[in-house]
């Protein structure tokens, strides 16, 4: 009964820490932080000690007595794409090794300079070091380049500006994948659904499509518009699917590549047999289309480490950190086919 007035049990500290492992605070705080100027062997007792008294680290209190938040920003849209969650799970797991953490500031619309600006100060109000840029944002204005240049800020998912092109997906070479894979299979020419016209990377993709037919010394055939959802890839199929001679379609996603494949099926097309279908991104479901889609793969959480890990590098100044490789890969699977 009179457990009821018992003081709650008390976590370990720091200073348990210190003691079960024959060290100071100060080291303890060292090597919680990932400061490089400590023996190996000392790192050691301390974690090791970490884990024996289940230590978890307070970063309310951690901030207060360093003067830093040890927080990174991550903007992104406002959406259910695949995209942008697996970005997110790439920043996370590279800032949580750092011993960061992540505060998210969506924006419905990305190509409003004023939403961005308004992430920007969302996430300086909230302490942020630096930032992860995950959506194509729009920088014509002064405003919002000086603002990028107030802290350590990296665009995720641009290609080719600057310093952020040698970890961005080079989305040239995504089309160039799926493209000859459907020209190297026999067939005189590749159509294209695009994905939603405001987003950089659509616009890459459609330019390096023209490019590879244009090479090749075909003429491209009529873009066919969408807006990276299902919905936008059956209307194209059903366009697609009602002009007989079309043998061979590159998709920008594999979310809109699901849409097409139905409105092909209700219409009587089959793939690969009458058509054949490249996609985009390589989601966990691609695999389990009817049939598989044979997709350029995009690497988006290590997109995401690259990006966070480039951020903290900047933050501490003498970091070095390894960025993992961002290449496409083209997944072969069942909805292609030789002409």
């Amino acid at each position: 009964m009179g457990s009821k007035h018992l003081p709650p049990a008390r976590g370990a500290n720091q200073a348990d820490v210190a003691r079960r492992a024959g060290v100071s605070t100060q080291t303890v705080s060292r090597v919680i932080s990932g400061q490089p100027n400590v023996r190996p062997e000392t790192a050691q007792r301390v974690l090791a000690a970490v884990e024996e008294l289940d230590y978890r680290v307070n970063h309310a209190a951690s901030s207060l007595a360093s003067g830093r938040s040890r927080i990174l920003g991550l903007v992104v849209v406002s959406t259910n794409r695949y995209s942008s969650a697996a970005l997110s799970v790439g920043v996370e797991k590279a800032a949580a090794e750092h011993g960061y953490t992540v505060a998210t500031a969506a924006v419905a619309d990305h190509t409003s300079a004023e939403s961005v600006l308004q992430a920007f100060d969302r996430l300086e109000q909230q302490g942020a070091e630096g930032i992860v840029v995950g959506v194509p944002i729009p920088l014509e204005s002064t405003t919002m380049r000086t603002r990028m240049s107030r802290m350590p800020t990296i665009r995720s998912e641009h290609a080719g500006f600057g310093e952020d092109a040698p970890f961005a997906v080079d989305q040239h070479t995504v089309s160039r994948l799926a493209v000859e894979h459907l020209l190297e299979l026999g067939h005189e020419t590749v159509w294209h659904v695009t994905g939603e016209e405001s987003w950089q990377e659509a616009k890459q993709r459609r330019e390096g499509w023209k490019d590879v037919l244009r090479a090749r010394g075909i003429d491209p055939p009529p873009e066919i518009p969408g807006d990276w959802t299902p919905e936008s890839g059956y209307r194209a199929g059903r366009t697609i699917a009602a002009i007989p001679d079309v043998t061979a379609v590159y998709v920008g996603s594999d979310e809109m590549a699901f849409g097409l494949l139905r409105a092909f099926h209700e219409a009587g097309r089959q793939v690969p047999e009458d058509i054949s279908v490249v996609s985009v991104d390589d989601i966990s479901l691609a695999a389990y289309a009817a049939p598989a889609l044979t997709t350029v793969r995009q690497p988006f959480q290590s997109l995401g480490r690259a990006a966070a890990l480039r951020v903290i590098s900047r933050i501490e100044g003498d970091l070095e950190v390894d960025i993992p490789p961002t290449e496409p890969t083209l997944v072969v699977r069942s909805s292609t086919a030789a002409r």
